[in-house]
C-alpha cells in the first residue's frame, strides 16, 4: 500500500492584506524586543559573574599561597564587579528600551498589487532621525521566505524576507528587505507570492532596443561596406513572400 504524501494547503490572502494598504508591525513586536534586550543584559551579567568566580577558584587551585582564600577574594572583588557590570548594562539597556517603541512606531509596510494604479512593488518606511523609504519592484524580486525565530514564536510573530537579483549579486549578505514583527506574516507572504505569479511581462524602458544585434566578427578582407551588404541580403531573405 503506497504511503500517502502529506500536503499543506496554502491559505488564501486574508482581508487584512489589501493592495496599497499601509500596515505596521504588531505591538507585540515591541514586547519581543524588550524581552530580547533584557535577556541579553541578564546573560551578559551572568556570564561575567560566573566566569570571574570560576577564574578566581582556578587561580586558587594553581597557587594556593597567593590566593589563600578564594572565597575571601570573591567577597572582596565580586561586589565591585557586580556593580559595574550592572551599570554598564544599564547604559545601553535603558536607551534601547526607550527608543524601541519610537522606532517600531515609525515603521510602515505596504504591498501594491499588479492591479493597482502604481507599479507593483513592496514599500517599506522606517527610521527616527533619518527616515528611509524603500520601494522594491516586483520585477527585481528573486526569492521570498518567511521565518519565525524562538522569540518570534513566543510572541506569535514572524517576518517575510525579500531577496532581489541586484542585491544578491552584490557583496551584501542577507535579504534586500524584511517585513518584521507581523502577526499575519504567512498571509503577507502568500499575498506577495500570489501577485508575483500574476506578474509575467517584464518591464521594458523606452531606451531599451527591441532586438539586440550581435556584432559580426571581423576577418581578413571584410570591411564595413561588405558587412552592410551582407546584412541587407540577410534581411531580404528573412522577409516573407508578398511583401
Amino acid at each position: 500500500m503506497e504511503k500517502e504524501v502529506e500536503t499543506r494547503v496554502i491559505k488564501p490572502p486574508i482581508a487584512k492584506v489589501v493592495s496599497g494598504r499601509i500596515f505596521k508591525p504588531d505591538r507585540a513586536y515591541i514586547h519581543k524586543l524588550w524581552f530580547k534586550n533584557i535577556a541579553i543584559a541578564v546573560t551578559l551579567w551572568l556570564g561575567v559573574m560566573i566566569s570571574t568566580v570560576g577564574l578566581i577558584y582556578i587561580l586558587h587551585a594553581i597557587d594556593p599561597i597567593e590566593f589563600a582564600s578564594a572565597w575571601r577574594s570573591v567577597n572582596t572583588w565580586g561586589w565591585k564587579l557586580n556593580y559595574w557590570t550592572i551599570v554598564c548594562n544599564l547604559v545601553w539597556l535603558i536607551p534601547s528600551l526607550v527608543l524601541t517603541p519610537i522606532y517600531i512606531n515609525s515603521i510602515e509596510y505596504s504591498v501594491i498589487s499588479k492591479s493597482g494604479e502604481s507599479m507593483p512593488e513592496i514599500y517599506v518606511k522606517k527610521g527616527i532621525l533619518t527616515i528611509t523609504r524603500k520601494h522594491v519592484p516586483f520585477r527585481t524580486i528573486t526569492n521570498i521566505s518567511s521565518n519565525a525565530g524562538v522569540f518570534d514564536r513566543l510572541f506569535g510573530l514572524g517576518s517575510v524576507s525579500i531577496e532581489t537579483a541586484g542585491y544578491s549579486g552584490s557583496n551584501q549578505t542577507g535579504p534586500e528587505e524584511k517585513l518584521e514583527g507581523i502577526r499575519f506574516y504567512e498571509e503577507v507572504r502568500d499575498f506577495i507570492l500570489n501577485e508575483l505569479r500574476k506578474f509575467r511581462t517584464p518591464y521594458v524602458t523606452t531606451t531599451e532596443p527591441d532586438k539586440y544585434e550581435e556584432p559580426v566578427p571581423r576577418g581578413p578582407g571584410l570591411d564595413d561596406e561588405i558587412l552592410i551588404t551582407l546584412r541587407e541580403i540577410r534581411d531580404l531573405l528573412k522577409k516573407p513572400e508578398g511583401e
